[in-house]
Formats: C-alpha cells, sequence, structure tokens
C-alpha cells in the first residue's frame, strides 16, 4: 500500500509539473518568460520551452521508458535514498498516520461487511448428493465413527511424525467420559509436551497403541513420553512399559486441575498469572470446553468452580501471591456473582459472556487485552467449529489451537448459523483489492459429521471464509 501511494503522489507531482510547462510557467526568470512569451506568439506554439526557451521536444519532455512513460528513476522522491519520506506521504488522522478507513478502504469495506453478513435463504437440496469429500476449499472436516478414533485422525493431522520436528514430545491419554478432567489436561498440550490428546474410551486399544508407535513420542524436558490424565489398567500398564509414563489422580475435578496446573508449572518452571475460571457443573459443559482451544495454545491453565470457589481452586490461586489475573467464562446463570467476589481476592477478575454458547465463543475468540485473549477481529485466520452435541469432539481437536492455524473453536448450535456467527466471520472476511493472491486467507476446521454440522452449513461457512474482491464482482477477473 505504500507503494502504491508513493507512486500515485508521484504522478500527481508530474502532471503538475506539466502542467504548469505546458502553460508557459517554468522556473525562469521573468525577463526570460517575456521572452518566451513573445516567441510563442510568433510561433503560435503554446509548447513548453526547455532551457534554451526553445519549445520542447519528444527528447526533452521527462519521460524514460519506450513508451513514453516515467519510470521509477525519475520519480520525485525526497529523502537521501531516492525514496518519498514520510512528510511526502498523504496522511489523514491528526498524527499525521492513515487511519483504518483509508488502509481498508473505508465504507467500501463497510459495506464489504454488511453485504457478506448476510445469511442466504435459498438452497441446492441436491448439493450434498454423491459425494466424493467432504472438504472444500475453506474447510477442513475430521470426522470418525467414535470419539476414540477421532482422536487419532486429530492426531495423525496435527503431527505427521515423519521426523523429529514434527513427532510430538508428550502424549497425552484422557477419559472423554470424565470430561471436566480431560478439558483440564489440555494445559498439558503445550510445549515443552507438544503432543496430541488420545481418548481412551475402554483402556488402551490396538488402535491407541498403534498410533502410540507411529508417533514414537521424543519425551518433554523431563522425559515424560506419556502422561497419563486418566486411570490405567494393570493391562493398559504393561502394554506401556517401553515408555517413560507418569500418571495424574485426583479425587475430584477441582483438585485435578490444580494436579495439572503444578505438573505444568514444574516443567515449564514458572506459574503464570493468568488463568481461566470454569464451571465444572455438568450443565455448563459448553461454557467451560470453550477454555480448551486456549490453554492447548498458550501456558495460561483451567481451575474450576461450583456453587463455591473449591479449596484446591483456592490453594492454586494463592499460589500467585495477590496477583492472579482471572477470566470467567460464562455468564452469572453460569458462574454466579458471589463466586466472582470470591475470587476477587486473589487478584483481578475479567468476565466473558454470552447469551449463549455460540455467543460466547465468539466473545472469547474476539477478546483480548493486554496480557491475554485470541483477538482474532480481522481477516487471516484459523477456527474450529464444532457442535455441543458432541463435546468431546472438541476436546480431541483442540491442538489445532496448538500448531497450524492456532485456531480458536467456535460452537455451532443445532446445526444453524445464527446471526452472530455471520456477523463475526463477515468481520474476519478476507477482501482483495487488485488480485486475490494479495491474501490473507481464512481457513476453518469442522469436527465431526454432517449429523452434528451439516453440509449445508458447511458451504456457507465456506463462503463466508472465502477472499473476495472489495468492490464486489467475485473472482470474474481473476
Amino acid at each position: 500500500m505504500k507503494k502504491r501511494t508513493t507512486t500515485l503522489t508521484g504522478t500527481v507531482i508530474l502532471s503538475s509539473v506539466l502542467l504548469l510547462a505546458a502553460c508557459g510557467g517554468g522556473g525562469e526568470q521573468d525577463t526570460n518568460n517575456n521572452a518566451g512569451s513573445n516567441e510563442e506568439e510568433a510561433s503560435g506554439s503554446s509548447a513548453p520551452m526547455n532551457n534554451d526557451n526553445m519549445p520542447m521536444d519528444d527528447e526533452d519532455m521527462p519521460m524514460n521508458d519506450e513508451d513514453g512513460h516515467m519510470n521509477d528513476e525519475d520519480m520525485p522522491m525526497n529523502d537521501e535514498d531516492g525514496h518519498m519520506n514520510d512528510e511526502d506521504m498523504p496522511m489523514n488522522d491528526e498524527n499525521g498516520h492513515m487511519n483504518d478507513e483509508d488502509s481498508m478502504g473505508g465504507n467500501d469495506r463497510e459495506s464489504f461487511e454488511e453485504e457478506a453478513a448476510q445469511l442466504p435463504e435459498d438452497f441446492n437440496e441436491n448439493a450434498d448428493q454423491n459425494l466424493q469429500t467432504t472438504n472444500t476449499k475453506n474447510i477442513t472436516r475430521l470426522d470418525a465413527e467414535t470419539p476414540e478414533a477421532f482422536s487419532i485422525t486429530a492426531s495423525q493431522t496435527i503431527w505427521p511424525a515423519t521426523h523429529e520436528a514434527n513427532q510430538p514430545g508428550t502424549i497425552i491419554l484422557a477419559d472423554p467420559e470424565e470430561w471436566q478432567e480431560t478439558l483440564a489436561a489440555l494445559t498439558l498440550v503445550h510445549h515443552p509436551n507438544d503432543g496430541p490428546l488420545l481418548l481412551m474410551e475402554d483402556g488402551l486399544t490396538e488402535e491407541l497403541m498403534a498410533e502410540i508407535e507411529r508417533l514414537a513420542p521424543l519425551g518433554n524436558d523431563n522425559g515424560v513420553e506419556i502422561l497419563a490424565a486418566a486411570t490405567l489398567s494393570e493391562e493398559d500398564e504393561a502394554q506401556l512399559e517401553d515408555y517413560n509414563v507418569e500418571q495424574i489422580e485426583a479425587e475430584d475435578p477441582a483438585a485435578f486441575a490444580k494436579e495439572v496446573e503444578d505438573r505444568f508449572a514444574d516443567t515449564i518452571d514458572e506459574r503464570p498469572d493468568g488463568v481461566l475460571i470454569g464451571s465444572m457443573n455438568e450443565e455448563h459443559q459448553a461454557s467451560s470446553m470453550i477454555a480448551g482451544s486456549w490453554i492447548a495454545h498458550m501456558n495460561e491453565s483451567l481451575l474450576y468452580v461450583d456453587e463455591s470457589v473449591p479449596e484446591a481452586t483456592q490453594e492454586a490461586l494463592e499460589e500467585r501471591d495477590g496477583e492472579a489475573e482471572m477470566y470467567i467464562l460464562g455468564s452469572e446463570e453460569t458462574i454466579s456473582a458471589e463466586v466472582e467476589e470470591e475470587l476477587a481476592e486473589f487478584g483481578d477478575v475479567q468476565r466473558i459472556e454470552g447469551e449463549s454458547p455460540a455467543e460466547l465463543s465468539i466473545n472469547f475468540a474476539s477478546y483480548e487485552d493486554e496480557e491475554f485473549g485470541w483477538g482474532i477481529n480481522e481477516p487471516g485466520h484459523g477456527l474450529v467449529f464444532a457442535s455441543p452435541e458432541e463435546a468431546e469432539l472438541a476436546l480431541a481437536g483442540a491442538p489445532l489451537a496448538h500448531l497450524g492455524k492456532h485456531a480458536p473453536m467456535i460452537w455451532v448450535e443445532g446445526d444453524e448459523l445464527q446471526q452472530e456467527h455471520a456477523d463475526y466471520l463477515a468481520k474476519l472476511k478476507p477482501h482483495f483489492e487488485d488480485a486475490p493472491m494479495e491474501g490473507p486467507y481464512n481457513h476453518g476446521y469442522i469436527l465431526g459429521g454432517e449429523e452434528v454440522i451439516s453440509f449445508q452449513t458447511q458451504g456457507i461457512i465456506d463462503d463466508k471464509m472465502e477472499i473476495q474482491p472489495l468492490g464486489g464482482g467475485g473472482h470474474g477477473m481473476h
């Protein structure tokens, strides 16, 4: 954009020079101007004059390429390096900087987003017939018949394990039925563990062992190759005898979350002040699970509350010496104002809320302060779309926030995009001005089969994430 601005400015300056020259207003003294005027009257010519007061021909014109156009070397440049400096740039705000409306096309971008936020009303009923793939240009769908199989699919998508650079450090084993413990364990996905979450529905199956062998974990900084966030049977332990295994156990979800945080703090040799606060009550699962992507992505952990602040959570917060930065997930119906007051004794509390799990997930994806938050509010990002109806898939899919597109998770409830989805995706929708190769691009992942998020819904999301020209007209010229 800066280069284009420089070129346009140079063209304006050149036009002004030629206009003055054409009017006889070159940089000569008055006496020479008069002489030049007399000669023009005599010759009947209004052509610009050269230094000898003769009419300028093509050779005298400041044009240097074969087509008679000014090239870069002839552009009016003002700094020592021959480039236009800040003082010469067209600036529009009070501080002399180009503002967002100027850089993003101003009203054009606003109109672009308004159009992009419209949801379709008519559909092609045959679109999902005879499909050879359920992936589309802007959407990758991960699907499997069981949570265990899905976790293997996610593992193979994120960790090719072809060489050390993309092999995991530590593999986390967890039970999808114990969602509170499994969710808290996602903190362990982050570096230096850098590994997938494999879901054990009925102990270690042949398929899970085959995936562990394929991954060939390298171990974390402490040499741990397998972290079991679920109970291992004697048979399971025997199958893992060739690996360095640690197991995490606790009597309740709050104590388990504290134990996970303690283990991770020991591994990274620090305990971040920032921490997410979620409800461990079953009815608020969807609100709490929004934390999964973030804690897999960053060092912050998840601690639990219910109708009060459990003792284990208090102990974990006390480790921060009154400097805790707590982020509550959910409205006061999820985590009460009384609990918020209790938490405030340990530091600062922020609440991120929404009227529905979907709205909460969008608000969390867009939230950002100086130290915390995704802050995804412009084009050029990845997003994960999942259904609360198969929430366990979001557990295994959370590492998509750790590697690759580093994508937060957005809930899609009842296989239907709401207007808040459309408005948010419109804000993120990429545009181009000259060519679509400029980027940036968005990409999405859908977790689960068409029975929870249909191909029709996928098609809408795919379209909302597609790069389009700012002025409309589609890709017809590209």
